[in-house]
């Protein structure tokens, strides 16, 4: 049976050249059915192509083979590169505590990295077992100075797992990043008992996970939220304009939004800057600092190629 009503969809995954879309029942909002779709030949999106996570349009619905094309594609908000998904809304950085150790650098770098798509950003700690509770409160306690809330698993246990689980019910489309070895792939086992993604031990040579993540897939946690299933080591390659740089450290924001304050001029890198009024004296301003010399020197570099 066929219908010729149309209708909106979200790819769900994609592969050669066909998608899966789950199309929204706009009656009951919330059931949703999945059809195998291909692009209609005679439509041009610009030149654009479509990811796991866009917003299309469905014609030509066959209810009965479960197969659709897909007419139209909605406007994203965000399109990550590195693996490609679009609108995202929520991305949970995903670090272990122990095996691999944790590298405060590198979970730095990560966070800024998603801070800089301009969606809400989470920290997740795993392996919390292999710790004891006075490192875990002294953990908690820095990234709250950091400006995280961080939230910490023992994968092999449910501790703070519901609370997680019921938050990110409450999110659209959720992503999890991180280095290999922290559990991401656990934790998507345990959010979907089904799902049973190969994993693999980290290695005991090089102390790092090996990835066993292949395809990019969007599955459904409650009516309207969905989780990404991501390949790789996915931190995005941090392309923004350097006077835009402070505004994704919480310390930084939180002085100019919550404190008011100013530098001489608006421009301000808050290095030695003339005028500079920033209280430098939060912990991850050598994090900042390194990272504002970092985007000069390639400024420099490509200015002289």
């Amino acid at each position: 049976m066929k219908t010729n009503s149309k209708n909106f969809g979200l790819v769900t995954k994609k592969f050669n050249n066909f998608l899966l879309v789950d199309l929204k029942n706009q009656e009951n909002f919330g059931n949703s059915e999945r059809f195998l779709c291909n692009v209609r030949k005679s439509i041009n999106f610009k030149d654009q192509l479509i990811y796991v996570g866009d917003e299309v349009v469905i014609d030509n619905i066959d209810f009965k083979s479960k197969c659709a094309v897909i007419t139209g594609l909605k406007k994203r908000k965000n399109l990550l590169n590195r693996p490609s998904v679009a609108n995202i809304s929520n991305i949970y950085i995903i670090f272990s505590v122990q095996e691999p150790e944790l590298n405060l650098s590198q979970v730095n770098r990560f966070l800024i990295s998603a801070e800089s798509m301009g969606v809400e950003v989470s920290l997740v700690l795993t392996k919390c077992d292999l710790i004891s509770d006075k490192r875990r409160s002294f953990l908690l306690d820095k990234f709250r100075k950091w400006g995280y809330q961080a939230i910490t698993l023992n994968l092999q246990k449910s501790d703070n797992f519901k609370k997680l689980l019921a938050e990110l019910k409450q999110k659209e489309c959720s992503i999890f990043m991180g280095p290999s070895g922290v559990g991401k792939t656990t934790l998507l086992n345990m959010i979907f008992p089904g799902l049973q993604n190969t994993t693999a031990p980290v290695s005991n040579k090089i102390k790092r996970g090996k990835n066993t993540t292949r395809n990019v897939e969007l599955f459904s946690i409650s009516n309207q939220s969905y989780i990404v299933d991501t390949p790789g080591f996915n931190m995005q390659p941090l392309e923004v304009d350097i006077s835009l740089l402070p505004n994704l450290y919480s310390e930084i924001r939180k002085q100019i939004i919550d404190e008011g304050f100013k530098c001489k001029f608006r421009n301000c890198l808050h290095l030695n800057d003339e005028g500079c009024n920033l209280n430098k004296s939060f912990e991850r301003y050598s994090f900042y600092k390194e990272m504002i010399e970092s985007f000069k020197s390639h400024y420099y570099q490509n200015q002289g190629d």
